[in-house]
């Protein structure tokens, strides 16, 4: 289980002594780790019965253009480097923050894939 609740020390390395167990809503997911290809999207259901959509393959991407300030939907090639994990851009995983590879160019990743359901990215 993924837990999201407090570490078992406490700021200063002592031991922290919990007075009970782990919680339902404490419980995180694993990650989506999107990855390239033909798009696959999944709906999660949120605390509080709101939705996430997760992104778990994406094949195109938003790229906004800052100097022309238009948008266009863009072929994704390749993920070139992801600061989260080098090795996530070995495996083309898209994360917020990637520098991606598209038809018109480079372009880092400015929304959360695996949250969103969807790539935005701006052109470096």
């Amino acid at each position: 289980m993924r837990w999201q609740g407090r570490s078992r020390r406490k700021y200063t390395g002592g031991r922290l002594h919990f007075h009970r167990k782990k919680r339902k809503h404490e419980a995180g997911r694993p990650a989506a780790e999107t990855t390239i290809g033909e798009t696959r999207r999944k709906k999660i259901r949120t605390s509080g019965g709101g939705e996430k959509m997760r992104l778990l393959r994406c094949e195109f991407a938003n790229v906004a253009d800052p100097r022309s300030g238009t948008t266009r939907r863009a072929k994704i090639m390749a993920v070139k480097s992801n600061p989260a994990n080098p090795f996530f851009a070995r495996r083309n995983v898209t994360t917020k923050g990637a520098v991606i590879e598209t038809e018109i160019g480079d372009a880092i990743v400015t929304s959360r894939p695996g949250q969103d359901g969807i790539v935005n990215a701006k052109l470096i």
